[in-house]
């Protein structure tokens, strides 16, 4: 059975991307170290690599909990560098007496600076405080052209890893049962709201797949996928697979409180 069959047609190109930097750690016996993944993309990177003896693969995002992580490809016998993942923290300092700063404003302003996402790591927000992680080079870029977000002025300066805000994530995890794998239905179980209802809400854009916005309610869910409902909060599928004797499908499936 070919890998491809185990994901997505879109995710085709990724597969082959994966698939050629571990043939070059194994067969040019190289490093390789992608930019930041999120969970889903560290998923199918796993399943790329498998069981093959002869590459290593690691995740590193900053902390132990991040979300969106970079991976090294190595050779079996490779010894990881110093500053193997290359990371570079920075907080984003403001007046906040006048306002807080918003992981969207926060997000938004970065990529506003024409940087791509892929560069950018977990974004890290507190009351009065906000951090984000990013690659090694883009350091000196973000301390000179990040200055501002929403409509405050901001100073970006790097900090120590140690410094960083992250807290670990509330999740708490349900097994449930549902019809098929579309995303309206999906929806439905884990929120606990009519399908009329996630259907509505799929097609006005308020649903996201893997941080993407899908407007299809027919979508198909796969396990490892996170999903966000505007309003509802965050949920990922841990697992899915077998059936009951109502032929129902059994997922598993965490939300954060």
């Amino acid at each position: 059975m070919s890998i491809y069959e185990h994901f997505r047609p879109e995710e085709r190109s990724l597969i082959d991307h994966f698939s050629d930097l571990r043939d070059q750690a194994a067969e040019r016996y190289v490093s390789k170290r992608t930019d930041f993944l999120d969970p889903r993309q560290q998923i199918i990177l796993k399943s790329v690599i498998g069981s093959r003896d002869d590459v290593r693969l690691s995740f590193f995002g900053g902390y132990d909990q991040a979300e969106r992580a970079r991976a090294l490809i190595l050779p079996k016998y490779a010894e990881e560098k110093d500053n193997p993942f290359q990371l570079s923290y920075l907080e984003v300092r403001y007046p906040s007496k006048f306002g807080m700063i918003t992981h969207p404003q926060l997000l938004g302003s970065l990529i506003g600076t024409g940087v791509s996402r892929d560069k950018i790591g977990d974004l890290l927000i507190e009351e009065g405080h906000a951090q984000f992680i990013c690659t090694e080079e883009l350091e000196p870029y973000f301390a000179l052209n990040l200055n501002s977000v929403g409509k405050m002025s901001v100073s970006c300066v790097p900090i120590k890893r140690q410094a960083l805000l992250h807290g670990v994530d509330d999740w708490q995890n349900f097994d449930g049962t549902i019809s098929s794998l579309r995303l309206d239905t999906v929806l439905s179980e884990v929120y606990h709201l009519p399908r009329a209802k996630t259907s509505e809400l799929i097609t006005k854009g308020f649903v996201k797949v893997n941080w993407k916005i899908v407007e299809k309610r027919d979508f198909e869910i796969c396990e490892g996928d996170c999903l966000s409902l505007r309003g509802f909060g965050r949920s990922k599928i841990i697992s899915s697979g077998g059936l009951t004797k109502k032929n129902k499908i059994r997922i598993q499936y965490g939300k954060l409180k």
